[in-house]
């Protein structure tokens, strides 16, 4: 069942005579319009176009012809308005404005421009029902604008996001590469097209993605987010800058990864290969998963163990002697035992203390290493290879953890 309309219902001939008057109007009133927005808005930059003459003019004259012929003919609003709407929701992203504005100048140009179409309403006899109609339609078409604007916006929001991810890629990679000779200058004029103020010292992070889909670390422009590749790097500028460490644990937060050593900035390389160590271990199990860890506490495992052979190799020439203790539960209590001595060189009951035994045990075991590793335990060159050997054993789990 068709809906009823009071402007349809208007003879055609007097609907022909308002498009008429209405289309004469059009020019002045397009001018009257600019001028009105001009004094709301006095900052506004209105650019030419190839004629030189103002796009915000020629728009406003189009889309009030566009509304007189369709109000004219009776067909329905129009899908789609002049591209220069979509350049005007474009032009508020390069001015660094919102659509705020925007759409306040639209609504001012409907107001404006309704005054005038209910003069015309009234001298060629358009009745008040049909008027009402007509002011209903002004504002759909005041959506339509506000649409257009709304999608060039977002384009250009779009285009300018993916702009910002190409060049902080690009000083990414140069960022994180080897160089041969000071790369200062050339970093200054790719972080100048970027925006982000070169920083005294740096610290890299590499991050393990907790799902394919996991959505980016909410970390702000200052810190420089590639999240190409499987493992996103992420370049944190002045580490130790108070506040730092807490902003970016909670900005990572579900994340795995590990954050490398604060560096000056021509040796952000060096950060990033502490980091990379750090996940690869955190991958073979060797280090917690489930959050980001500092590689600056985590020094003995990524010294020790990535030596794996040597150590291997020391703990055979300066272990031995575990082998004639009596059984492997028994050379793993000595082993912790000797490595809590090393660590306190306290007496039996610091040792004691340390592993959660009666000093009187310990007392024994420690005859015990004594009978086999003799005056090996009062040369400082021989404890510490045994004891690097003894903390690489329990990096990996072979001996229990030390204490809170």
């Amino acid at each position: 069942m068709e809906t009823s309309s009071a402007w349809h219902d208007v003879p055609r001939e007097r609907i022909q005579q308002f498009a008429d008057r209405a289309l004469e109007q059009v020019p002045e009133l397009a001018q009257d319009i600019l001028a009105e927005i001009r004094r709301e808005y006095p900052g506004l930059v209105l650019l030419p176009d190839e004629s030189g003459e103002p796009k915000a003019l020629v728009a406003i004259r189009h889309a009030l012809e566009l509304f007189v012929e369709q109000m004219t003919t009776g067909s329905d609003r129009p899908r789609a308005l002049p591209e220069l709407f979509r350049d005007f929701g474009r032009g508020e992203v390069s001015q660094g404005r919102s659509l705020d504005s925007l759409q306040g100048i639209y609504r001012l140009g409907v107001r404006l421009s309704w005054r005038r179409m209910a003069e015309v309403g009234q001298q060629v006899d358009i009745p008040p029902s049909a008027m009402y109609e007509l002011a209903e339609s002004a504002f759909e078409y005041l959506d339509v604008m506000v649409a257009q604007s709304v999608r060039g916006y977002a384009e250009a929001v779009a285009r300018q996001a993916g702009e910002r991810l190409r060049l902080q890629r690009l000083l990414v990679d140069l960022l994180l590469s080897e160089h041969r000779t000071d790369p200062t200058a050339l970093l200054a004029d790719r972080a100048a097209d970027l925006g982000w103020q070169l920083p005294g010292k740096v610290a890299v992070a590499v991050l393990l993605r907790p799902a394919q889909e996991a959505v980016a670390p909410a970390v702000g422009d200052e810190m420089l987010l590639d999240m190409e590749g499987t493992q996103p790097r992420l370049v944190v500028p002045d580490p130790d800058a108070p506040g730092r460490a807490e902003l970016l644990d909670r900005a990572v937060t579900g994340w795995s990864g590990a954050i490398g050593p604060s560096v000056p900035l021509a040796e952000a390389a060096t950060s990033l290969r502490w980091a990379e160590a750090a996940v690869g271990m955190i991958e073979q199990g060797l280090l917690p998963r489930g959050r980001l860890l500092h590689c600056g506490e985590h020094v003995e495992a990524l010294v020790l163990l990535p030596a794996g052979e040597l150590i291997d190799d020391l703990a055979r020439r300066r272990l031995a002697q575990l082998d004639e203790a009596g059984g492997p539960a028994h050379a793993q209590r000595l082993a912790e035992t000797l490595l809590a001595w090393l660590e306190t060189r306290g007496g039996a009951p610091e040792v004691a203390t340390r592993l959660g035994v009666h000093p009187q045990t310990v007392r024994y075991r420690l005859r015990q290493l004594r009978e086999l590793w003799g005056d090996d335990l009062d040369d400082p060159d021989r404890r510490f290879e045994l004891e690097l050997a003894l903390r690489t054993r329990r990096l990996r789990g072979d001996l229990a953890p030390p204490p809170d």
